[in-house]
């Protein structure tokens, strides 16, 4: 068994919760990297695609639930986000008692394109940490596991994939050529993204897949909560279809992704109030916005920048001193010099003193404008990051470190609402 059980244990920070529900120390396994078929569960061809799917139930904010809610009774936001676990699982079995969701009659894998990427959709094999096989490289926190711990216990399905890159260019990649040449099952658009859907059905493929994928190590891009979830559920109801979760798989050889920026959202700091207290470590440099964001992406350092007022605020040059006690020991030279590592350790916790929660400190992937927004909104304070370099995420992760929660935006993400998969 796992060492991942169904009662999380309470106190631990996200850096043991996530050792712990990982299964780090778990028994390792000869099995290898697994893309299993399945029966997938769509909406109706009446239904049209671009009103009833979504973004990634974590990129959306209230206001943006409440527009796609608008659109119509069948928004997936309304099973991802919904108001309470049992009323997901309702509307779940309504609409597939009422057909808008439909069961496909064969099990199958499912490839996707979207901006450019493809990849696999199927039931991935999950596997403890120290198997080697699928890579976690962010912590995650307790409070959004059990969020989603109980949605997918009520729902008994995984409503949307998580999305994993692998080093491919085998056998896989020929068969992807091959479909993608046909008809796709399923097209549209949403925003200015195209979104392309085929159906992989026929099992000598799923053989040659399966055989090609066995040797290889896929590293979570997105979805961390979620797979920290699946390995949770897989512990409380053991062998069978918890052994899997529903996930998209891209050879990142193929399709490199994009690796983008997440800032912070400190709602309860006043701006001027985290400057000056920054000051203590850093040194800082005021600056228009078009100029702060050029200077913040040719920093040669660990580098942040501060949103008060119209202006920013740059900040470098962390004092080695006080960087050196700060930072947790037990890590390697390039996690300590990562700059979530510094913005959580040295910042939040040490000069800001701002508690350690998902509640306290607030996300907005990419958009540095629409964190400075948010911020502004509520009094609190922006910091704006570089996007943290893909080769240094591959490199903690290969070591069997964890790069902190939320340091990374890996895209194109999936859109919600294609595939669900029942269990």
């Amino acid at each position: 068994m796992p060492t991942v059980k169904a009662d999380f244990p309470s106190g631990l920070g996200p850096e043991e919760f996530s050792a712990w529900i990982f299964g780090t120390t778990g028994p390792r396994s000869r099995a290898g990297l697994e893309l299993a078929p399945f029966r997938g569960v769509r909406f109706a061809p009446r239904i049209d695609p671009a009103e009833v799917t979504s973004p990634p139930y974590d990129l959306l904010d209230r206001d943006q639930v409440e527009r796609l809610k608008a659109r119509g009774g069948h928004n997936i936001v309304r099973l991802t986000l919904p108001e309470d676990y049992g009323g997901a699982a309702a509307t779940l079995g309504r609409w597939l008692a009422d057909g808008s969701l439909v069961t496909d009659p064969t099990p199958a894998l499912y490839l996707y394109e979207t901006d450019g990427q493809r990849g696999l959709i199927g039931a991935l094999g999950l596997r403890a940490e120290a198997d080697g096989v699928v890579l976690p490289h962010e912590n995650v926190y307790p409070g959004p596991v059990r969020d989603r711990f109980a949605l997918m216990e009520a729902t008994r399905a995984n409503l949307e994939p998580i999305f994993l890159v692998y080093e491919g260019g085998g056998d896989t990649a020929a068969i992807i050529d091959t479909t993608a040449a046909l008809p796709p099952l399923m097209e549209f658009r949403a925003g200015d993204q195209l979104h392309r859907l085929w159906r992989v059905d026929d099992p000598a493929l799923h053989a040659r897949i399966a055989e090609d994928l066995r040797p290889r190590q896929a590293l979570i891009a997105d979805g961390h909560h979620r797979y920290a979830t699946y390995r949770a559920l897989q512990a409380r109801h053991g062998p069978g279809p918890w052994d899997y979760g529903l996930a998209l798989l891209v050879d990142s050889t193929r399709y490199p992704p994009h690796l983008g920026a997440i800032h912070r959202v400190l709602p309860g700091l006043p701006p001027e109030t985290a400057l000056e207290q920054a000051r203590e470590a850093f040194r800082t440099t005021r600056l228009p916005f078009p100029q702060a964001i050029a200077a913040l992406k040719d920093a040669g350092g660990p580098a942040f920048l501060l949103a008060t007022g119209e202006d920013l605020h740059l900040l470098t040059d962390p004092a080695p001193e006080r960087l050196a006690r700060a930072l947790p020991t037990g890590h390697s030279p390039r996690w300590r010099a990562l700059d979530t590592a510094i913005l959580d350790h040295l910042l939040i916790r040490d000069i800001w003193k701002i508690p350690e929660d998902e509640h306290s400190v607030e996300v907005v992937h990419d958009d540095p404008v629409a964190a400075i927004d948010r911020a502004r909104r509520t009094g609190g304070t922006a910091v704006i990051l570089n996007p943290l370099k893909v080769e240094d995420v591959l490199a903690v992760a290969a070591e069997g470190e964890r790069v902190p929660r939320k340091s990374t935006s890996f895209g194109p993400k999936p859109r919600t609402g294609l595939v669900l998969r029942r269990l």
